[in-house]
């Protein structure tokens, strides 16, 4: 799974974009390597056989119109071209797209361009095997490292005569049917508490190494300079919290915290980080409205 330390907007690309889909079935069509390429379906026009030839530049395999191969072609370039709407539409996810305003999306802008970013300039499709109502497509994406590409498979679904894609598992796309754009901010939320403690932990191993290599403990600023910490620590941006280190004892000893920047929106528990006198690190939160945690 693609995946880029402190990017809280990649609670989507974790779920959405990148995921590799275990699957096996029963195949009553399969389309793979450099089959059907050249071989025009009796009665196609001209026009109608570039347009094949167009939507499957670039893949290993002829794409037919509205296949799941094309779906999946569509989705990316969409996610390229910034049309976030558009390619969520194509997922099971739409039931929470549906619900937001455009003004809300725009809420999601930093989340969604991360993922943009990094969809290739053309994704190569190499396989499409279908079975009754569902299907898998493989395509070369961005795999755990991200200047890599591997294969990976996309599970589709056809409903009401179209294919959508399965970003999320049935649990969960029940959940999205229940509360609609709420699941995108409940899910952010999580993501951005979940990566706060990381970021917490990543501060008590850049500490150490600025001791390691000879000085007192530090600032965020201090830390990211020395590139013990991610750049990203420095604003609410892409993290939606707030880290500080304040220092105690002449630069002998620190706590930290991490605070909501908006609270109910990017974060809801506030953190604190403590080293206790054998030099254990503790970690506590508590939602306290998106105050700043005391020690």
């Amino acid at each position: 799974m693609f995946y880029r330390f402190s990017r809280s907007g990649l609670f989507i690309l974790a779920s959405i974009v990148w995921i590799a889909f275990a699957c096996s079935c029963s195949t009553s069509k399969a389309k793979t390597s450099d089959e059907g390429r050249d071989k025009p379906a009796a009665g196609q026009t001209e026009a109608e056989v570039k347009a094949k030839d167009e939507r499957s530049k670039g893949s290993k395999i002829k794409i037919d119109e509205n296949s799941p191969a094309d779906t999946v072609r569509v989705f990316y370039k969409s996610l390229r071209e910034k049309k976030f709407r558009e390619a969520m539409y194509l997922t099971n996810l739409r039931p929470a797209m549906e619900g937001l305003t455009d003004a809300e999306l725009k809420e999601f802008q930093v989340d969604f361009n991360d993922v943009a970013e990094r969809v290739p300039g053309e994704v190569e499709i190499n396989g499409e095997i279908i079975s009754a109502d569902t299907a898998i497509v493989t395509a070369n994406l961005p795999g755990d490292d991200p200047d890599k590409l591997e294969i990976q498979q996309i599970k589709l679904r056809r409903e009401n005569g179209y294919w959508i894609i399965l970003t999320v598992d049935e649990k969960a796309e029940a959940a999205i049917k229940k509360e609609g754009k709420n699941y995108f901010y409940a899910l952010r939320i999580d993501t951005h508490e979940s990566e706060a403690k990381k970021l917490l932990q990543k501060i008590v191993d850049a500490q150490m190494m600025s001791t390691i290599q000879g000085g007192n403990y530090a600032e965020i600023p201090a830390l990211v300079e020395k590139n013990f910490l991610p750049a990203d620590i420095l604003s609410a941006d892409s993290t939606g919290y707030n880290f500080k280190i304040t220092l105690i004892n002449n630069g002998k000893g620190y706590f930290a915290t991490a605070t909501p920047a908006a609270y109910g929106k990017t974060g809801k528990s506030s953190f604190l980080l403590e080293i206790d006198a054998k030099k254990v690190p503790h970690i506590d939160s508590k939602d306290n409205g998106g105050q700043v945690m005391k020690k």
